[in-house]
C-alpha cells in the first residue's frame, strides 16, 4: 500500500494528507480544501505552484502550461502532481477567504429525469439525486459527468442552484462527433442511472465583495451564470449586474423570460443579447435589448468602466481568450476576473 505524506501550504500555514496514489489537487478535494484550479488536466496553469522543500513528480502535462525551465526551478501543476515524501509548497495564486470554505468532493448516483432541447445544438439535461439523496454545491460550480460504461467523464457546469435539491440541471453544447453528444442523440433515457463527481471550480459569487458585476457568456456558457443569477435573485443580492450572451442568431437565444423574470427581481439588472450573423427582431421579444456584433465588441462598446468591476466569463475557448484580452486592456485586476475554461478532449463542455 502506497504511503501518506503531510503536505504544508504557504504562505497560508494549511497543512493536508495526500497518498502517492493521488495528485495533491485531488486529495485537497477530498479534505475539503479549495485550492485554485482550472481545467484540471494540466493544460492551463491555475494550480501552478512552487515546492519549497520535499519530493514531488509530474506527469502528463502540457509544457505550455509549466515549461521546462519553470520546472527545473520547483515550479509544478497539482493536479499533475504526487508527493513521494512530506513536502512544503507556496501557493502563488490562492483566495485567503475561499480555501477552507470548500466542499468535499462527493460521488453521487443520480437518475435522468429530463433530456430537452432548447435550441438547435443545447440540450438541457435534468438529474435528480439517487444516493446519497442530495449534492451539496455552489452556484457557479461545475461536475463531472461519467461516459456510461467507461473510466471517461465530461466537466459540465450546474444551472441550478442548492435549493432546488430537487434535481440538478446541465445546459450541455452538442458538438459534432462529441463523445457525450452521441449519448444525448441517442445513447441515454429518462429513467438512466448516471454518474456524478463533484462539485469542481471557483466561479462562485464571493461573499462581502460590492462592485458592480459583468457577467460575459456565449453557448453552453449560460449555464454557470445562470446559477448566479438564480442565486442572487434568491438571496436577495443587491450588486449591480450588467449580462452580456453571445449568439449567433435569435435562434441560439434561450431562457429569456426566465432571465427577464429574475432581473425584474434584482435591484440593478441590465441584459444584452448579442447577435454575430442575424438581428432578425421579429423572433426576440421587444422588452430585450439586442446588439449586433461578438460579445466581447459589444462589451468594449457599453462598459467603458469595465476596470471598475468584478467580471465572470463562461463560454467557448475563443471567446473566453478574446474577453480576457478585452479586460486586460480595460484595465481589470486579475482578482476581479473568474471564469472555469474548459478544455475537453471532445470539447463536449
Amino acid at each position: 500500500m502506497a504511503d501518506n505524506h503531510r503536505i504544508n501550504f504557504e504562505p497560508v500555514d494549511i497543512e493536508m494528507e495526500v497518498g502517492e496514489q493521488e495528485n495533491i489537487l485531488d486529495a485537497a478535494f477530498r479534505q475539503g480544501i479549495h485550492l485554485m484550479h482550472g481545467c484540471r488536466e494540466g493544460r492551463c496553469s491555475a494550480c501552478k505552484s512552487y515546492v519549497l522543500d520535499g519530493d514531488i513528480q509530474m506527469a502528463n502535462y502540457s509544457t505550455f502550461a509549466c515549461n521546462d525551465a519553470e520546472v527545473e526551478e520547483g515550479f509544478v501543476l497539482l493536479c499533475r502532481s504526487h508527493a513521494f515524501s512530506d513536502c512544503t509548497i507556496e501557493l502563488l495564486n490562492f483566495d485567503e477567504d475561499e480555501l477552507l470554505r470548500g466542499i468535499a468532493i462527493q460521488d453521487v448516483r443520480t437518475e435522468v429525469v429530463a433530456i430537452e432541447p432548447v435550441t438547435k445544438d443545447i440540450v438541457s439535461l435534468r438529474l435528480r439525486p439517487v444516493e446519497p439523496a442530495t449534492y451539496e454545491f455552489r452556484s457557479g460550480q461545475y461536475s463531472d459527468l461519467r461516459i456510461p460504461g467507461t473510466e471517461e467523464h465530461r466537466s459540465f457546469s450546474m444551472a441550478t442552484t442548492q435549493s432546488t435539491s430537487e434535481h440538478i440541471e446541465f445546459l450541455i453544447k452538442k458538438y459534432p462527433g462529441g463523445r457525450f453528444a452521441g449519448l444525448l442523440d441517442d445513447g441515454i433515457s429518462v429513467g438512466d442511472e448516471m454518474s456524478l463527481t463533484g462539485p469542481y471550480g471557483s466561479f462562485t459569487l464571493k461573499e462581502g465583495h460590492v462592485l458592480p458585476l459583468v457577467f460575459i457568456g456565449g453557448g453552453a456558457g449560460m449555464a454557470p451564470i445562470l446559477s448566479l443569477l438564480r442565486h442572487m435573485s434568491e438571496t436577495g443580492n443587491t450588486r449591480r449586474v450588467h449580462f452580456y450572451y453571445g449568439a449567433r442568431t435569435p435562434r441560439d437565444l434561450f431562457y429569456l423570460d426566465e432571465i427577464l423574470d429574475i432581473g425584474a427581481q434584482l435591484t440593478d439588472f441590465e441584459f444584452v443579447a448579442c447577435l454575430s450573423e442575424s438581428m432578425d427582431p421579429q423572433r426576440i421579444p421587444g422588452s430585450i435589448t439586442v446588439e449586433e456584433g461578438n460579445v466581447t465588441d459589444v462589451v468594449r462598446r457599453r462598459e467603458p468602466g469595465i476596470g471598475k468591476t468584478e467580471v465572470y466569463l463562461c463560454g467557448p475557448p475563443p471567446m473566453v481568450d478574446a474577453a480576457l484580452e478585452l479586460l486586460e486592456s480595460g484595465g481589470t485586476p486579475k482578482d476581479q476576473i473568474f471564469y472555469d475554461k474548459f478544455t475537453s478532449p471532445a470539447f463536449d463542455q
